[in-house]
C-alpha cells in the first residue's frame, strides 16, 4: 500500500492550540496585531532600503530580500491561523494542506541558505575588504539569491513528491495549527520511512550546509577583529554583524529543534510550541533587531520620516 496513493481523506482538521471561548478574541487580536505589524516593519525595510542609495550595498540588498521572503512566510502560516481561531470549521483540504506545506518548506529553506550567504557578505566585507567591491558584486549577489530560492523549491518539491505519495486512510486530525511535515507524517497510514528519510536528511543538508558556512564565517570574522589594534575598530567591525548575528541563533535553533531529528523523537507539545517562535515571534522580532542595532538603517528611517514630515 505504501507504494501507491491511496488517499481517502479529503481534508484535515487542524487541531491548534485549545482555546477557551472567552479568551479567542483576545488571541485572534493578539495574533492579528502580530501578523499585521510583521507585514508592516518587513514593507518598511524594503521600502527604506529602495528610497535610500545610502543602503544600497550588498548587505541591504540580501536585507531587502530577507523582508521580502518573510513577508510570504508568515502570510502562508498566519491568515489560516487567525480564521482558525474563531470559526468552528478548522478544516483544510488535501489540497489546500499539500499547497500550504509545500510553499512553508520553499519559505524556510530559502530563509536558512540566505542566511548562510549573508555570513559570507559579512566574512568578505571584514576578512576581504579591498577586494569586498570586486567579489560581492551586484551580479553575484542577484546570483546568490536566485541560487538560495533554487535551493528552496528545489528541497520543498523532493520532500513534497514523497509526501504525496503517503495514503491518509481514518485519521483525519493534524496535531498542529498548519500542515507540516512530522504531524503529516505521524498521520499517515501507508509506510512513511523512507518519506521520513528523505525529508531527515534534506533538513540536515539544508540546516548543516548553511550553518557551517554561517559558523566557519563568523569564526573567521572573530579571528579578524581580535587583530584590530584599536577598541573602537572592533567594536564597529562587531556591530555590523551583530544583527545578523542574532538573528541566525534565533531562526536556527528553534528550526533546528523542529526539523533536525527523526520523526520517533517528535512531541506534539513541544513542537507546537516551538513552531510558534519561528513563525510567529522571529519574523515580528527580525526587523526590530536590524533596525535598532543597526545605525544606517536607523539614519535612513529618520531621513524618510522626517523628509515626509
Amino acid at each position: 500500500m505504501g507504494g501507491s496513493n491511496e488517499t481517502s481523506v479529503m481534508y484535515f482538521i487542524l487541531l491548534g492550540f485549545p482555546t477557551p471561548a472567552e479568551l479567542q478574541l483576545l488571541l485572534f487580536s493578539a495574533l492579528l496585531l502580530v501578523y499585521l505589524l510583521t507585514v508592516l516593519e518587513n514593507f518598511l525595510i524594503i521600502l527604506l532600503i529602495r528610497n535610500n542609495p545610502g543602503l544600497h550595498k550588498p548587505m541591504y540588498f540580501f536585507l531587502g530580500n530577507l523582508a521580502f521572503l518573510e513577508i510570504w512566510y508568515v502570510s502562508v502560516i498566519e491568515p489560516k491561523m487567525l480564521a482558525d481561531v474563531l470559526s468552528r470549521d478548522k478544516r483544510i483540504s488535501l489540497q489546500g494542506c499539500m499547497a500550504q506545506l509545500y510553499f512553508f518548506v520553499t519559505f524556510v529553506c530559502t530563509e536558512y541558505v540566505l542566511l548562510a550567504a549573508m555570513a559570507y557578505d559579512r566574512f568578505v566585507a571584514i576578512c576581504k575588504p579591498l577586494r569586498y567591491p570586486l567579489i560581492m558584486s551586484h551580479q553575484f549577489c542577484a546570483q546568490l539569491v536566485a541560487a538560495c530560492w533554487m535551493c528552496g523549491l528545489a528541497t520543498s518539491s523532493i520532500k513534497l513528491s514523497f509526501i504525496a505519495r503517503l495514503s491518509f486512510c481514518d485519521v483525519d486530525q493534524i496535531n498542529h495549527y498548519f500542515c507540516d511535515i512530522s504531524p503529516l507524517l505521524n498521520v499517515s497510514c501507508s509506510d512513511s520511512s523512507l518519506a521520513e528519510l528523505v525529508d531527515f536528511t534534506l533538513a540536515l543538508m539544508v540546516i548543516g550546509v548553511p550553518l557551517c558556512t554561517v559558523v566557519t564565517s563568523y569564526i573567521c570574522i572573530l579571528v579578524t577583529v581580535l587583530k584590530i589594534p584599536s577598541s573602537q575598530g572592533r567594536q564597529k567591525a562587531f556591530s555590523t554583524c551583530s544583527s545578523h548575528l542574532t538573528v541566525v541563533i534565533l531562526f536556527y535553533s528553534t528550526t533546528l529543534f523542529t526539523y533536525a531529528h527523526p520523526k520517533l523523537m517528535y512531541t506534539y507539545r513541544a513542537n507546537k510550541l516551538v513552531s510558534v517562535l519561528y513563525t510567529v515571534l522571529v519574523p515580528l522580532l527580525n526587523p526590530l533587531l536590524y533596525c535598532l542595532r543597526n545605525k544606517e538603517v536607523r539614519l535612513a528611517m529618520r531621513k524618510t520620516f522626517t523628509c515626509t514630515r
